[in-house]
């Protein structure tokens, strides 16, 4: 395997916090690189410093706007290609059009896939990501994808709260096996709200609950909030149900639409989010939030990659 000597970080204009921590981890600096839009809305992409043959890696969650965050991902990799870079790794931290991963209508599109081939297409040599929507997105990329997971980090931060009677509640029924792996790391019960999509609209209502979580403190884990509308649902239920305190954790803090005027309310004690993506469309003001940084996984992660370690080897 080849071993590459120097390594090189970038990134877009998505998430620059989180690239600054990256390399802070790492401790070398943030390469130097412009990328900006034309008045026409064009993407431009410059690297100002030299990447002939260097290990590059380009940070760049696809976040709002989406469309042009892409198109700068997709630019960065072509440059980086064209400017003889010995390798280049693709570091998305949130994978948009992950819900697009499958046909289940007739004449629709599998987004999630025609987003990797674009990747693939750029230039990118492999992929790495936290906590993609669904599984089975890995199988879209024909180069190498290192998917991390940052839901230990979460389930460490509600272990040191030592709740007295803790509940894991999966937002759907589709995120049971997590919610099962979750309470095991912190001797919890888990619940499942069952739910109900109205067509291809965001709403989505809670419609009953499996499982005991009177006087209990629930914690609902997803590994993205969109609208808000699901778990919102959810804590209603749940505080119908007799729950003691309700706790709401998530990766991808997407909060689009009216996700913080539905969620930033006396019925949510606590609301947990990893810095996966900026907080683009408001903030919260009412409820307590806390924000896990991701910045040492992936700059650890990269670091593997980098020397050839086992990237897998970070979980065990």
């Amino acid at each position: 395997m080849r071993v590459f000597q120097e390594m090189a970080v970038f990134t877009g204009n998505a998430h620059r916090d989180l690239a600054e921590a990256v390399c802070r981890h790492l401790e070398m600096p943030l390469g130097d690189c412009e990328v900006f839009e034309f008045s026409n809305e064009e993407v431009f992409v410059r690297y100002l410093d030299n990447i002939r043959e260097r290990d590059v890696f380009i940070i760049q969650p696809i976040v709002s706007p989406v469309n042009t965050r892409l198109m700068e991902l997709l630019i960065m990799i072509d440059a980086a290609k064209r400017a003889s870079a010995g390798r280049i790794t693709a570091v998305v931290p949130y994978y948009a059009y992950g819900r697009s991963d499958k046909k289940d209508q007739p004449r629709v599109p599998v987004t999630a896939r025609l987003v990797a081939n674009f990747i693939e297409v750029a230039g990118a040599d492999r992929v790495l990501t936290l906590d993609m929507h669904a599984g089975q997105i890995q199988g879209f990329f024909n180069i190498p994808l290192d998917e991390l997971t940052a839901f230990p980090l979460i389930a460490e931060h509600f272990r040191q709260k030592n709740l007295p009677a803790p509940v894991v509640v999966a937002a759907d029924v589709g995120r049971a096996k997590l919610a099962r792996e979750i309470a095991g790391r912190i001797d919890a019960d888990i619940a499942i709200v069952d739910k109900k999509r109205e067509g291809n609209t965001d709403h989505a209502e809670a419609l009953t609950m499996i499982g005991e979580v009177e006087g209990r403190d629930c914690l609902i884990i997803d590994d993205e909030i969109l609208t808000g509308g699901t778990v919102a649902s959810a804590v209603r239920l749940l505080r119908t149900r007799g729950a003691r305190s309700v706790r709401v954790a998530c990766v991808h803090p997407v909060m689009a639409g009216r996700a913080f005027e539905v969620l930033d309310t006396s019925e949510v004690d606590e609301i947990v989010y990893t810095d996966t993506l900026p907080l683009v469309h408001g903030s919260f003001k009412k409820v307590p939030a806390s924000v896990l940084s991701v910045a040492p996984l992936i700059g650890d992660a990269m670091h593997r990659i980098h020397t050839g370690g086992s990237v897998g080897a970070l979980f065990r």
